[in-house]
C-alpha cells in the first residue's frame, strides 16, 4: 500500500479521443490551460503530448510544445511538466499482403536526436521513454522503439538533466528498462510508468499487473494506469500495489457512463478517492525531491 501518492495528468494524448469529446484540448493554449486545470484539481504532474491546432492530430512540432511550456510557466502554477518523446516511431505497413512500402499516412519515423528536440530545447522536469516495441490495435501500425533507439534516446535524456519516465507495456519492456538501467543509461531514482489494459500490452486484470509491480526492483517508483472504464477503478488499484495514479483524458473521456469529463473532473473525483482510502496527495515540491528532479523556472 502507497499512502504517500501522486497523480498525473495525462491531458490529451495523440489518438482520436478529440473527435468524440470537444473536452480534449487540441490547441496549445487549451493543452496549458488542461495543464493548470489538473495542477489546481490536485495533480502534482501533467503529462503533455501536442496537436495540430487545425486538425487535432498529432504532433510532435517543437513550436507547439514551446507554446505550451511558456503558457504554463507564465501562469505561475506549480506543476511538474512531463513531456512526451514517444512521437516519431509510428510505422504503418502497406498492407498485410504488401507490407512494403510503408503507408505514409500514419508513418512517422525519425532518429533518437530527432524525437528529443522539444525536451532538450524546453528541459521539463521529466520526459517519456517508450520502452519498447509493440503492435497496437490497428492492424498495420507498430510502435516502434528499438533497443538501439531507446540506449541514444536514454543517453540524450540523461545528459540532459531531464528525468524520463519509462512506460512499459508489457514485462519485456519492463526486462529492456533494468537493462538500461544496468547499462548506466538512466540514473536513480528510476521511474516507471505501468499501461494496463492498451491491446495488445499487458491486460489490466490484477494478476497481470502484479506479475508487472512484482518484477519491478527495489527503490524504483512507479505509477500506473489502464484506459477507458477502468481508469478510477486503477486510482484505488495504483495505491493497493504500492505505487503512483495517472489519470486524464489521454486515456479515458468519461466521469461516468454518459457524463463526459475534464481532466479538472478526473483529477478531482481520483483525489477525492484517494483521500477517501487515507492516501495524502503529493505536493509538487514533495514529487520533486522524491525524484530529485532539476526545477529550471
Amino acid at each position: 500500500m502507497n499512502w504517500d501518492a501522486f497523480i498525473t495528468c495525462a491531458v490529451t494524448g495523440s489518438g482520436q479521443s478529440h473527435l468524440k469529446s470537444d473536452k480534449v484540448p487540441v490547441t496549445p493554449a487549451q493543452i496549458a490551460a488542461a495543464c493548470v486545470e489538473a495542477a489546481q484539481a490536485g495533480a502534482a504532474v501533467a503529462h503533455v503530448h501536442v496537436r495540430d491546432p487545425e486538425t487535432g492530430a498529432p504532433s510532435r512540432d517543437p513550436a507547439l510544445y514551446r507554446e505550451v511550456v511558456a503558457r504554463v510557466r507564465d501562469s505561475g502554477t506549480d506543476v511538474i511538466l512531463n513531456l512526451t518523446a514517444g512521437m516519431g516511431g509510428d510505422i504503418v505497413l502497406g498492407s498485410a499482403e504488401a507490407p512494403l512500402p510503408l503507408n505514409p499516412d500514419g508513418t512517422d519515423m525519425v532518429g533518437a536526436t530527432e524525437r528529443l528536440v522539444h525536451v532538450e530545447e524546453l528541459l521539463p522536469e521529466i520526459c517519456t521513454l517508450d520502452c519498447g516495441t509493440m503492435n497496437f490495435a490497428e492492424a498495420d501500425y507498430v510502435m516502434t522503439n528499438t533497443p538501439g533507439t531507446l540506449r541514444a534516446m536514454a543517453k540524450r535524456i540523461q545528459d540532459a538533466g531531464v528525468r524520463p519516465e519509462i512506460e512499459v507495456f508489457d514485462l519485456g519492456h519492463l526486462w529492456l528498462a533494468k537493462t538500461l538501467v544496468e547499462e548506466g543509461l538512466i540514473d536513480d531514482p528510476v521511474l516507471i510508468q505501468l499501461c494496463m489494459g492498451i491491446p495488445y500490452g499487458a491486460p489490466n486484470d490484477p494478476n497481470s499487473l502484479m506479475a508487472m509491480v512484482n518484477n519491478i526492483p527495489d527503490g524504483w517508483v512507479y505509477s500506473m494506469f489502464s484506459i477507458g472504464r477502468m481508469q478510477l477503478p486503477y486510482a484505488a488499484q495504483a495505491v493497493l500495489a504500492g505505487g503512483n495514479v495517472r489519470v486524464g483524458l489521454e486515456d479515458n473521456i468519461w466521469l461516468e457512463k454518459g457524463v463526459l469529463a475534464t481532466n479538472g473532473d478526473l483529477v478531482e473525483r481520483t483525489a477525492n478517492l484517494l483521500s477517501a482510502m487515507n492516501v495524502s496527495l503529493m505536493t509538487p515540491a514533495q514529487v520533486r525531491e522524491k525524484l530529485k528532479l532539476k526545477k529550471r523556472w
